[in-house]
């Protein structure tokens, strides 16, 4: 772990962090501690969030630091093959809400940990979920939400993949600032996460 480096992320500084892991890369660092560098940092970001050390604008940020952290390590990082993954992971933020912040995060730190995710982006419609579960067969599906109007569009993902007999075949986890155990419940999903380290957890309990 560089303690120097998780620093900076955690504190939200994103020009010397860019310039630091800018700088490893050249020097041939493992991509990929870096990338565990970078989810430690993000968990004590987390943790300042819970403990209102950290407000929305400083979730935003981390998650820019991140999406520019990625874009630099990603490339260098060996292609691994499908079969060398945990599981796969479908996600997306539900049809009528454009909020994509705390699905990135998850996205990000989903990958690290060793899962394929496949992100559908934001406002994506029943449909997509239905398609993309068909086609990819995950163990895992994702509903992100931020409005309180993205409950019923939950709702609606969930019934059209029991419609379309997928249901019993995946594990549903939702996720978003206002989801709590009993928009879960109405959603009828398995389970809901408050952050992305929660999201990790439970793809360990359902996966692996």
């Amino acid at each position: 772990m560089d303690e120097k480096l998780i620093n900076l992320i955690a504190d939200l500084k994103e020009k010397e962090t860019l310039a630091l892991v800018t700088e490893k890369i050249s020097g041939g660092v493992d991509p990929l501690s870096l990338m565990d560098d970078t989810r430690k940092a993000m968990e004590i970001v987390g943790k300042r969030f819970e403990s209102s050390d950290y407000f929305l604008p400083d979730l935003i940020m981390a998650g820019a630091i991140i999406g520019e952290i990625s874009k630099i390590i990603k490339p260098h990082l060996e292609k691994e093959k499908a079969e060398k993954r945990k599981g796969k992971v479908v996600i997306g933020t539900v049809a009528g809400d454009i909020h994509d912040i705390g699905k990135d995060i998850v996205v990000f730190m989903l990958d690290v940990n060793g899962y394929e995710v496949v992100d559908l982006g934001i406002d994506v419609p029943v449909d997509t979920f239905v398609t993309k579960v068909k086609e990819v067969k995950p163990q895992v599906v994702g509903l992100s939400g931020f409005l309180t109007l993205a409950f019923d569009s939950m709702k609606k993902t969930v019934e059209a993949l029991e419609k379309a007999g997928l249901r019993d075949s995946v594990k549903i986890m939702i996720g978003g600032g206002q989801i709590d155990d009993q928009v879960c419940k109405y959603a009828r999903a398995d389970a809901y996460g408050k952050d992305a380290i929660a999201a990790v957890t439970l793809c360990r309990q359902w996966i692996g």
